[in-house]
């Protein structure tokens, strides 16, 4: 990326521009549709049938029904309403931590939200039930107190806990929704298995199980094209986002045809006035497109590999880095005062990222405590870049060893770059974006 006077920026977090920065591929594919035809989504056109059907082939063969919307939050809005049809049950499980959008329906649901609002406006319904997130490092139950035990077991059954103590009430369950790997709740790579346990505990009571890919899919985990793939498990409602248009507004939810029935048979005809309309399918079916001709999963597992490699043998010299994990270009340095207790470096975090965007390096923290350095940059980043990143986050590390943090913290929390809509994470208040 680049500001007005074009200082480069090297782009560790943007999982939007999912492909690269203004991809030559995905532009001209937008630019020529244009020239053609954009209409609202009640007029038929091929893309849409197209782009549904690369979709379609990219899922278990369950999955075979999509539905178009404009964001993550439209499609996790969606989602929810069709499991309420389908089950005639509103009672939702979702993981603490938890982030799937924006809407009122969506804020319910997501505690990474609601957890910082303090006006009281907002409040977890009844109907909302929150499972422990299976974060084995920081979470319930880590695996320093548990050691050889089945951590994914541990986690499921906080799940089943909340389904047993709903039947007693005389309640039924709708859905169980998640992130397949949870990305703002601090780069969480589930134990294997978690996810497979949890659906069949939801299924046994006939609820719905939602797998959120809106930051996590289109390959970014490298093996696989969905993050899900990774547990074996197979959800019934899929939701996409972010990465699928590369910038340009397009989501998807796709579904089984039993759901989608249920959804028709309630009466009500769905209709998006944007979702699926020609410009935003082209430009979908060109990001599929860059991903398989520039082999950009095999990239992620490369890169992501190289990463978290580097990162372990920087944890030799520097112990505030506690924990790596992640998987391809999903990867979570978490920052600990002490590797004993594990308690988060909360204002470590936060002069990192600060030096780091001085360096002109875009980088960013997360998780319950910001204290998790979190990689999800575009899929084209190189070995080299990440060389680049490791040397400036060494030196960094060692300006925190000699205690240089400690003067500057304060003054870097009052230098905010003014963005857009409150933002504060923009290049600059003139940024532009360069591919």
């Amino acid at each position: 990326m680049y500001d007005e006077l074009g200082h480069e920026y090297l782009d560790c977090i943007n999982n939007v521009c999912h492909v690269g920065h203004c991809h030559p591929d995905v532009v001209e594919a937008g630019a020529n549709q244009m020239q053609v035809l954009n209409t609202n989504s009640r007029f038929l056109h091929d893309n849409i049938v197209h782009l549904a059907q690369r979709l379609v082939e990219s899922m278990p063969e369950s999955l075979s029904v999509v539905f178009f919307t404009n964001s993550g939050s439209e499609a996790n809005d969606l989602a929810l309403q069709m499991s309420r049809h389908h089950t005639q049950h509103t009672d939702v499980i979702t993981l603490e931590r938890a982030y799937h959008g924006h809407l009122t329906s969506l804020i319910d649901l997501s505690t990474y939200k609601m957890n910082d609002m303090t006006d009281g406006v907002h409040r977890k319904p009844d109907f909302v039930h929150v499972a422990a997130c299976a974060d084995t490092y920081g979470g319930k139950y880590r695996d320093c107190d548990y050691p050889g035990e089945d951590l994914a077991q541990k986690y499921a059954d906080d799940v089943k806990e909340i389904i047993e103590s709903l039947t007693k009430q005389g309640r039924s369950l709708s859905c169980f929704i998640a992130e397949s790997l949870q990305s703002c709740g601090g780069q969480i790579i589930y134990p294997q298995g978690y996810l497979q346990k949890v659906f069949k505990h939801v299924h046994d009571v006939g609820g719905v199980c939602i797998a959120d890919e809106v930051q996590v899919g289109f390959g970014r985990v490298g093996s696989h094209m969905w993050a899900f793939q990774l547990q074996d498990a197979i959800p019934d409602i899929v939701t996409i986002g972010k990465p699928m248009g590369n910038g340009h507004p397009i989501s998807a939810v796709i579904t089984t045809k039993e759901i989608s029935d249920s959804f028709r048979a309630s009466g009500v005809e769905y209709f998006n006035t944007y979702g699926g309309n020609p410009v935003s399918c082209a430009i979908g079916l060109a990001v599929l497109n860059v991903i398989e001709k520039e082999n950009m999963r095999e990239n992620a597992t490369k890169v992501g590999n190289y990463l978290m490699q580097k990162l372990r043998e920087m944890q030799k010299n520097f112990p505030i880095i506690g924990d790596v994990r992640g998987v391809g270009m999903f990867v979570g340095a978490d920052l600990v005062e002490d590797p004993t207790t594990r308690k988060p470096a909360v204002s470590e975090a936060t002069y990192i990222t600060h030096r780091l965007k001085e360096e002109r390096i875009l980088f960013s923290r997360d998780g319950p405590n910001r204290n998790v350095l979190k990689f999800k940059p575009p899929m084209c980043f190189t070995l080299e870049n990440v060389d680049l990143l490791c040397d400036k986050l060494e030196m960094v590390f060692d300006e925190i060893k000699d205690g240089k943090h400690l003067n500057t913290n304060k003054s870097h929390k009052r230098q905010h770059t003014v963005g857009i809509n409150g933002q504060t994470d923009s290049v600059t208040k003139k940024s532009k974006i360069a591919s």
